[in-house]
């Protein structure tokens, strides 16, 4: 089954190197790494531009004009690896919060599902033991709250660590996606519930990053909280 995985990248200069390097080292015969960069001014997209041109076959890069946001990157990294003929398109955060190591099982699980997701909430996932307890609360709190609100058996819907079948993306309707931050991973899960499609969690471990700054704020922590109602309005009469 082939892979595309997609990748937002804002000033993730650090970072993209080693995740190309990570995810074509992997023991998959057809995967490939598609860059939606937002014209980041740490130069990463130049980086993906070099990376492009060592690994022609493999790697390929959307630049975007401006710091547009994660959930209309990854629509239109989605909307080109259909265009590419992939049958298995991957999401996940470039800065290693995602380990690269985890695809070839969540693509074999793909098999018999139509969505795998990384789940720090199952057993046997966590989040960084670092972390102050506010901050692991908060996470915790946040992904608890969308759940509850919207009814959904996923533990976790805030999560961005996903493999997605070709036909499942093309059976959501993209074009439809209003959220523009984090709140996005939870849009894109909840469609995927409402439309009938199965789901697989498989445990990891989520650790802080290494390099770079987190692109986490309040005003998105805000739209999220938001958004999950808005979400439970609009898609009221969406069936199967």
């Amino acid at each position: 089954m082939s892979l595309i995985v997609v990748t937002p990248t804002y000033n993730e200069a650090e970072n993209l190197p080693r995740l190309v390097s990570a995810l074509l080292t992997l023991p998959l015969e057809n995967i490939s790494i598609l860059v939606v960069d937002d014209n980041s001014p740490d130069g990463t997209g130049r980086i993906a531009d070099r990376l492009a041109a060592e690994h022609p076959r493999n790697v390929e890069v959307i630049h975007r004009p401006g710091k547009l946001g994660l959930g209309t990157a990854y629509v239109t990294g989605f909307q080109r690896a259909i265009e590419m003929g992939a049958e298995a398109i991957g999401q996940m955060d470039t800065d290693f919060s995602h380990p690269p190591e985890m695809l070839p099982v969540m693509l074999e699980t793909l098999q018999s599902f139509d969505v795998v997701l990384g789940s720090r909430y199952v057993a046997g996932g966590g989040v960084e033991k670092s972390w102050p307890l506010w901050r692991t609360g908060l996470s915790g709190f946040g992904n608890l709250y969308a759940r509850l609100i919207l009814g959904l058996p996923i533990q976790d819907i805030t999560g961005g660590f996903k493999i997605w079948r070709r036909e499942t993306l093309l059976g959501i309707p993209l074009e439809q996606i209003r959220s523009n931050g984090y709140a996005f991973q939870i849009e894109m899960t909840y469609l995927a519930v409402l439309l009938g499609y199965t789901f697989k969690e498989l445990p990891f471990y989520f650790p802080d990053r290494k390099w770079g700054q987190s692109k986490m704020s309040l005003n998105i922590q805000l739209e999220a909280a938001l958004r999950v109602w808005q979400m439970r309005f609009e898609y009221r009469n969406l069936v199967p």
